[in-house]
């Protein structure tokens, strides 16, 4: 059975905000972090994992991270708030 993360990153100022979505999260986060990857995040330097949901619905997962980025930043913010508080790097929770 294949699992699927919805994630979202920010960066070092937690003023700009990523939703993405995976089948490999520990994989497509070293690609952010070592800038592998030329688009939106390399752009604004959004390497920072700050929240993460896992299912293990490749089609949930899409439908998900859609909702997500139709969101406000607001409804953004709630989500990291609830299950991260202090914006720390989650990233070292996944190696």
């Amino acid at each position: 059975m294949k699992t699927y993360y919805v994630y979202m990153l920010a960066n070092k100022y937690n003023n700009v905000l990523y939703t993405g979505v995976t089948n490999d999260l520990v994989r497509r986060v070293y690609e952010h972090k070592n800038k592998l990857v030329k688009g939106f995040t390399y752009k604004y330097n959004v390497d920072k994992l700050v929240y993460f949901e896992q299912t293990e619905n490749s089609i949930s997962a899409i439908a998900r991270e859609k909702q997500i980025k139709n969101w406000g930043r607001a409804k953004k913010e709630f989500l990291v708030n609830r299950d991260n508080p202090e914006w720390l790097d989650l990233s070292g929770e996944i190696y």
